[in-house]
């Protein structure tokens, strides 16, 4: 592709560079000139143009996102169309997204007009979400640039991990000094809703082992999470000890992100059972975020996986702890 400023005489058939306004003129960037274009330009006052003019084995902007885009989209994703050499991708449904981070670098490094950014992998999306942008920057590439960043992408670097789960029971403790249950019970509904999930079943108990394990039994969701009116402190405090008396396994007990570190996870059978860290009682993103959203998914989620949270993990300060974590002294 050459670019620069060339005769308006000879810009015939080039693609406008830059947008043009002379007097009533407005041409807008993009256009392809043709021979009344010209007219108009040289009636403005116009003696030159800046213009791009694709050599015979460049291929046009639009057609290179749409091929780009092509490769990269994988399960669960849609195309729109190209305009101005960009197409997004977006999710067809709640779910995380899938991202293949070694193929999305090697698509980047194939040229430095062939450009795919993208959300970080496991984000949760919603129906209709953008996973990526891929964005020509030049108004066409090297058809051999673009062969390799097709390559480069493999089949389906970008997707989406769709919910599995479809039904959840939230079972919360008691003790008389509790919050308001009211107000926890409707931020965790909002988040399964955001997954399309269904809170079909509330079950207030007391803050009892004995109470919760048989509550845990009773509970035909796909899903469990428990919510303590008293903070899980150890993993074998009661609701992790309660998870255990039911006959189920505690598979990890606190978490490296903040809030969040009081989380435990587990399962009961084959039920996935989420204990949760009192800062889900609202709607502020936390650790449980990060691991409920993982296995609505239906992905597994190890105790390497939580350790693995860390980076990245220090999250915004909620104005409701009583310490915040910077102290007196702010952020030291």
């Amino acid at each position: 592709m050459t670019f620069g400023a060339v005769p308006v005489s000879e810009a015939l058939g080039a693609v406008l560079a830059h947008s043009v306004r002379a007097g009533d003129l407005r041409m807008r960037k993009g256009a392809v000139l043709g021979a009344d274009d010209l007219v108009a330009l040289q009636k403005a006052g116009l003696s030159e143009v800046v213009v791009a003019r694709l050599d015979p084995s460049d291929i046009d902007e639009n057609e290179a996102a749409t091929r780009v885009a092509a490769a990269l989209a994988g399960q669960g994703v849609e195309m729109t169309q190209a305009f101005t050499g960009r197409v997004n991708l977006l999710a067809k449904g709640p779910g995380v997204a899938r991202i293949d981070a070694s193929a999305i670098d090697a698509l980047n490094a194939c040229h430095d007009m062939i450009t795919c950014a993208t959300v970080a992998p496991l984000t949760r999306m919603g129906e209709g979400g953008m996973l990526a942008t891929v964005k020509i920057i030049s108004y066409g590439v090297p058809d051999m640039a673009l062969r390799a960043a097709e390559q480069a992408a493999g089949a389906g670097a970008v997707g989406l991990v769709p919910v599995s789960l479809q039904t959840a029971t939230l079972i919360v403790t008691q003790t008389g000094a509790e919050p308001d249950m009211d107000k926890g019970v409707a931020a965790i509904q909002g988040r399964l809703e955001a997954l399309g999930m269904t809170l079909e079943d509330v079950t207030a108990v007391p803050h009892e082992e004995q109470a919760i394990a048989q509550a845990l039994g009773a509970s035909r969701s796909d899903l469990a999470l428990i919510l303590t009116a008293s903070a899980t402190s150890d993993a074998h405090d009661v609701a992790p000890q309660a998870l255990r008396a039911a006959g189920g396994e505690v598979t990890r007990f606190g978490m490296p992100v903040d809030p969040g570190n009081l989380l435990f996870l587990g399962h009961l059978n084959e039920k996935p059972v989420v204990g949760l860290p009192g800062c889900a009682r609202a709607p502020a993103l936390n650790g449980a975020d990060w691991v409920l959203e993982r296995v609505a998914c239906g992905l597994e989620v190890s105790s390497a996986d939580i350790a693995g949270m860390g980076v990245g993990g220090l999250l915004k300060e909620i104005p409701q702890r009583g310490q915040p974590r910077g102290g007196p002294g702010k952020g030291t």
